[in-house]
């Protein structure tokens, strides 16, 4: 072989560390994007677990037609709850009066006699006094810095 055909097989070494660094910008970019990505998917999670509780009263009062909404517990909720992710920790019933102004990651409170109000970025939440009948879910997201989110009966 002469040296004319010796140079032109194989790539050179510019070509070679440029589709490395291109590489590697794809798998930054992967790597960067992935936890955004989980954190959504755990919030929408979330989200689907405050429909799934609040589902779960709405049966409870179905079938405990008579009783008022008060005598909800934790424990009789927790009956009626199916299908709840595990992105959601702890499940938890209160009355409007000992309503927390905010709430912890993973965890579903429902508030009895309440209606949501406003509903910080910083996860505060206000609720508003409601009728004996009205309660309102709340839990808080990652997304958003920890934004809260709010579901009305």
């Amino acid at each position: 072989m002469s040296k004319a055909e010796l140079k032109q097989k194989g790539f050179t070494i510019i070509e070679v560390v440029l589709v490395l660094a291109i590489a590697a910008l794809i798998f930054l970019m992967v790597f960067i994007a992935l936890p955004a990505l989980q954190s959504s998917q755990r919030d929408t999670a979330r989200k689907n677990d405050v429909s799934t509780v609040a589902a779960a009263v709405n049966t409870w009062a179905g079938n405990n037609r008579g009783k008022a909404l008060s005598l909800l517990s934790t424990s009789s909720l927790n009956q009626y709850v199916q299908n709840k992710s595990d992105n959601t920790t702890t499940l938890e019933v209160m009355p409007y009066a000992n309503a927390p102004t905010s709430v912890e990651d993973a965890n579903v409170i429902v508030v009895l006699g309440a209606k949501c109000g406003e509903v910080g970025a910083d996860g505060k939440v206000v609720f508003v006094q409601g009728t004996v009948r009205q309660y309102a879910t709340v839990t808080r997201l990652e997304g958003g810095s920890g934004s809260g989110y709010c579901l009305d009966s």
